[in-house]
């Protein structure tokens, strides 16, 4: 069948099979973005939104941004696609080498791909392949965390923690246990990392006595869990994990999928808590989501443990057709000397205290029962309104009305602003946030659905 003569309808919602979204539902009444600049968007009718996510947590630098468009033309002009199955390209090099100088510790090597989910499935065959490299195949098993979000892989659903995101998908990876989430009634409106809760990484502990050291590959968090509604770590919970970790020989690998990139006001969350893991995951900010990139940043003794076989065989049989794809390199260096040239890691740091009075200036208003907040990002829970998820779609919605974007989770909002965010701008998200929060106040008559 060849192509149709005329254009599909632009107002024709429905071959589109959107991701993450109750399809039905949006195509009634649909929320359409048609511009983006700095810390906006503008509707097709021209109405103007504060990104109050930063897009997915991934455009830190702001959006439009002239440098980056910049150096994709130029790249594109200069060779659109190359290989790096036994072949390479000079951009690659540089990109990873100039990510080495910027990691903490001996994270010296970058293996590309295309998306956090990738990034996540790739960190997870690394350890396997590692263990196994150094006559330790019997470590297959992995550990994750309740409420985590490891992007939508199998590997990554398995490890994850997100009821809805695995429930649907069968058995998912076998040999795979769940440390407990941290968010403790007794931490509520924590500012930055909460006081209690690190005694929970020891129930890794309990986890290696089940299955014994010798069979567990490697423990993934989030440094702090995002998709779930925002949760920073609790004070010596991260180090503890470490600890353990060492003493039993099991990989740690942190998801800075979300931390990566500034939005703690360091470069990646490990620098903020000083602790590396042998494996990182990373992805969003490492190209300001101009162009699909994500990666896993490899420690030293990883690396060099794969490096073991002859010189002639393929050290790790995995990779995609676009890793270190020429403008996804292209992009993520412009985005480096933004992020150099701006200082925005420190900018972030700096605007962090005004942030976290900003989002802590909304408790007491009507159904807010927890604030968490840890750099520039920050989560807010609501009251259930009926059934699960009900006033937090409603806040999502009324948001958006009102001329701000907001993730929402279940019945938790999450914020997590372009690093290039001005203090009025934070004024103006805080004072929309309000004003949302007491319009979805009321309840329900009796006799309506949940929506």
């Amino acid at each position: 069948m060849t192509p149709p003569d005329t254009a599909p309808s632009a107002n024709n919602l429905e071959a589109f099979f959107m991701p993450f979204t109750a399809n039905r539902q949006f195509k009634k009444n649909p929320r359409l973005l048609a511009k983006a600049k700095g810390v906006h968007y503008w509707t097709p009718e021209g109405r103007k939104i504060i990104d109050g996510t930063a897009g997915l947590w991934c455009v830190n630098a702001g959006h439009g941004r002239e440098e980056i468009k910049a150096a994709i033309a130029r790249q594109l002009d200069e060779m659109d696609y190359a290989p790096s199955f036994q072949m390479g390209h000079p951009k690659a090099f540089e990109l990873a080498a100039r990510h080495a100088a910027l990691r903490p510790g001996d994270l010296n090597h970058a293996f590309y791909c295309n998306s956090g989910s990738e990034a996540v499935d790739s960190a997870l065959k690394i350890a396997l392949a590692y263990h196994r490299a150094r006559g330790e195949g019997t470590r297959t098993r992995f550990v994750g965390r309740e409420r985590g979000y490891h992007g939508v892989g199998f590997g990554g659903i398995s490890v994850g923690g997100m009821v809805n995101n695995r429930k649907w998908f069968g058995a998912l990876l076998p040999g795979v246990d769940h440390l407990p989430h941290t968010h403790l009634a007794k931490n509520a409106f924590s500012k930055g990392q909460p006081a209690h809760g690190a005694e929970l990484a020891d129930e890794l502990e309990r986890i290696v006595g089940l299955h014994d050291a010798s069979n567990i590959a490697a423990v993934i968090v989030e440094p702090c869990a995002g998709s779930t509604g925002y949760l920073p770590p609790p004070k010596g919970y991260l180090e503890r994990l470490r600890q353990i970790c060492d003493k039993h020989g099991i990989l740690l690998i942190f998801d800075e999928v979300i931390t990566g990139f500034g939005r703690l006001g360091t470069a990646f969350a490990a620098d903020k808590f000083g602790v590396i893991p042998d494996l990182m995951t990373v992805a969003k900010g490492i190209s300001n989501a101009t162009v699909p990139m994500g990666g896993v940043f490899v420690r030293k003794p990883v690396f060099d443990g794969l490096m073991n076989g002859p010189e002639n065989a393929i050290d790790l049989f995995h990779g995609y057709t676009y890793s270190a794809h020429p403008l996804a390199c292209a992009a993520a260096s412009a985005v480096l000397d933004i992020y150099r040239d701006e200082n925005l890691f420190k900018r972030s740091a700096e605007l962090s205290p005004y942030w976290e009075d900003g989002v802590h200036s909304l408790r007491g208003l009507p159904n807010v029962t927890d604030i968490r907040n840890l750099g520039l990002a920050a989560g807010i829970d609501l009251a259930p309104k009926g059934a699960v998820g009900t006033r937090g779609y409603e806040a999502f919605t009324k948001a958006f009305e009102l001329g701000l974007m907001v993730r929402q989770s279940g019945d938790a909002i999450a914020m997590s602003p372009p690093l290039v965010i001005e203090k009025a701008q934070i004024d103006e998200i805080i004072d929309i946030t309000a004003k949302t929060i007491k319009a979805v106040a009321p309840e329900r008559r009796a006799g309506m659905g949940a929506g």
